[in-house]
């Protein structure tokens, strides 16, 4: 059982900013609200590693006073776009397909996988990744980039059908449901919610057992900060300079690390 941890705000998370608060720059910076164990809400709280990573961080740049608000992925990468909203995490850096936003130093590996369910392991044999999945329903999480322009020349070459849906526990559903054949995920998201699922769902409904079946390239989740409006954000460059620093501190002290092992423990 994975154990997260908790931060001590109800839905909209506020990072004080020191006894001078009255002088520090007031922003919001966004974070997933459905991709746990990283980042999400869970009984009114804002919770995550990642989320947990930015509020220690934030710990180290008292001149700023921040609120960390939760948000549907899809509705925060469009509020990048727009120049609504200043920050979100934790987006991949996809800089030629999302131009519109500049990204912090990396805050963390994760691990791409495929996941399938038995129908599909019954019928064929799955090896290569994407030559073998032709023709296939693979689910991904709205506003997910799968790849780039070359990657989604070689899915649609091969008459894969990409299905998004919000959040990792509704495309497990579906594909333990048989409602998509495969779906693309960070490995550990999709371990943590599996325990969920089996540890709440209701005795005696069907699902079907899931397996991995690819192992893709390893991608790093990020702050992305909108390259839109600047007159709007005039600290942005010096808040990135103050994060991106905060953060190095972190890995090299192993704060990062601890951050992790802590969310992890059973």
């Amino acid at each position: 059982m994975l154990r997260m941890l908790m931060l001590p705000a109800a839905l909209c998370l506020s990072i004080a900013a020191s006894a001078h608060a009255g002088a520090a720059t007031p922003l919001v910076i966004y974070g997933d609200d459905d991709y746990p164990p990283y980042s999400y809400v869970e009984n009114g709280q804002l919770k995550g590693i990642y989320t947990e990573i930015v509020r220690v961080a934030l710990q180290s740049m008292p001149q700023y006073a921040v609120q960390l608000r939760p948000v549907p992925w899809k509705r925060g990468l469009l509020m990048l776009q727009t120049g609504e909203a200043f920050a979100l995490y934790p987006p991949y850096s996809w800089r030629s397909e999302r131009p519109y936003v500049r990204y912090s130093v990396p805050l963390l590996m994760e691990q791409l996988v495929v996941l399938c369910n038995q129908d599909v392991l019954a019928k064929r044999a799955l090896r290569q990744w994407p030559a073998d999945y032709g023709g296939l329903h693979i689910g991904v999480n709205a506003g997910f980039l799968l790849g780039d322009a070359a990657l989604t020349a070689s899915l649609r070459a091969e008459k894969i059908v990409l299905d998004p849906a919000k959040g990792t526990r509704t495309n497990l559903l579906k594909l333990m449901r048989g409602r998509i054949d495969c779906y693309v995920s960070d490995r550990l998201s999709a371990q943590w919610e599996l325990q969920r699922i089996r540890r709440d769902g209701p005795p005696g409904t069907p699902m079907q057992a899931i397996q991995e079946t690819a192992q893709l390239a390893s991608q790093q989740g990020h702050l992305g900060f909108t390259a839109r409006r600047p007159a709007a954000y005039p600290y942005r460059d010096d808040f990135i300079e103050q994060f991106n620093a905060a953060i190095v501190r972190m890995q090299n002290n192993g704060a990062i690390r601890r951050i992790v092992d802590h969310a992890l423990l059973p």
